[in-house]
């Protein structure tokens, strides 16, 4: 005869099976073992840890090894991941970005933030902090020439089409202007170094710059990886009138394909190899002497990815692309290959 606990077990496992209660309830990761029984929703274990953020809230267990009463089985049932994304998702705009399990902890722990504590998606005037058209505020930017982060005032201009720094507070003109259809913005937290960092690159005469940022509160850099969303949207929908948001949001802004160092030289066989690193975006091969590059005068190469040709030399991976010879080390590396060819095919 089953025991309560094996009971127990069954029934949430049963609960497990309904519609929506298969993928965690904020990130989408398969097969969520922990639940939020305040909430009625089922998480996976790295999104349960971001609900103790907000005890005052969200109360987590173990699905399988933590006691439940029979109370808190009830209300599980009555409710489920569906019925918690009808209740706090009613109105979430079409660009903010809805991370998933292999995004950063900050855009996770923003969301489920925002879904659950702020309630920013039940109500429009939530939303102004990123929907309004402008922004303006301050952020740590990292310095070029010896890499120490200054506070920089930053405006953010749907209207004008423009992202905008100033090196001084009451500066009238901008150090740079950068136009939101070459604009793209990417949380790199392990590269630059801070839980809540920022790569925000653009196009000036042609050239690829980056700018890294950052701000103390994590709401503050979300809600600006939003607005520049929603800038890159309205700038979308405009220059492209009629075309299905499906196939705009993904164009709003994307993560490097790849990152990492090789160890690279010349056409010349004399050269040495020098470790360099190396960012596959869309269907660009850009490489760095480092990875925290901001001006053109730095960056080494960047090589279009529209034909690729290659072959193997020893341990050394010579790889040809638009006539461009590029002799990478790839014998510790030859994922990278893999994917080079996948994304020029």
């Amino acid at each position: 005869m089953a025991t309560d606990q094996e009971k127990t077990r069954m029934c949430l496992k049963q609960l497990l099976e309904k519609p929506g209660n298969g993928n965690c309830a904020d990130c989408g990761a398969a097969e969520p073992e922990w639940a939020s029984y305040t909430l009625g929703v089922f998480v996976c274990h790295s999104c349960s840890g971001l609900h103790r953020n907000i005890a005052q809230i969200s109360k987590v267990k173990s699905v399988l090894l933590d006691p439940w009463s029979s109370s808190e089985l009830e209300f599980m049932d009555s409710a489920g991941n569906n019925a918690a994304k009808a209740k706090y998702e009613q109105i979430v705009p079409a660009f903010y970005y809805q991370p998933t399990h292999r995004d950063c902890t900050l855009l996770r722990d923003q969301w489920i933030r925002a879904k659950y504590e702020r309630k920013e998606f039940l109500c429009v005037e939530k939303q102004e902090p990123y929907s309004a058209g402008y922004r303006e505020g301050f952020l740590w930017k990292r310095g070029r020439d010896n890499g120490q982060y200054l506070n920089r005032k930053f405006i953010l201009s749907e209207r004008e089409g423009v992202l905008k720094y100033f090196n001084k507070h009451d500066a009238r003109e901008p150090k740079a202007i950068m136009r939101i259809n070459t604009v793209n913005a990417t949380f790199q937290p392990a590269k630059i170094g801070t839980a809540h960092g920022l790569q925000i690159t653009y196009l000036k005469e042609n050239s690829t710059r980056n700018i890294f940022v950052y701000h103390e509160d994590g709401k503050e850099m979300v809600d600006w990886f939003n607005a520049i969303r929603a800038a890159r949207f309205n700038y979308l929908q405009v220059a492209f009138p009629g075309t299905p948001k499906s196939d705009l949001l993904p164009k709003l802004t994307r993560n490097y394909i790849k990152e990492g160092y090789m160890e690279k030289t010349g056409p010349k066989h004399t050269e040495g190899f020098k470790k360099r690193w190396f960012s596959m975006d869309d269907r660009r091969l850009m490489y760095f002497k480092d990875p925290l590059v901001s001006k053109l005068r730095d960056m080494k190469k960047l090589l279009q990815l529209h034909n690729a040709t290659s072959r193997w030399c020893s341990c050394v991976f010579l790889l040809f692309i638009n006539q461009n010879k590029l002799f990478a080390e790839m014998w510790k590396h030859q994922h990278w290959s893999t994917l080079i060819f996948r994304v020029a095919e």
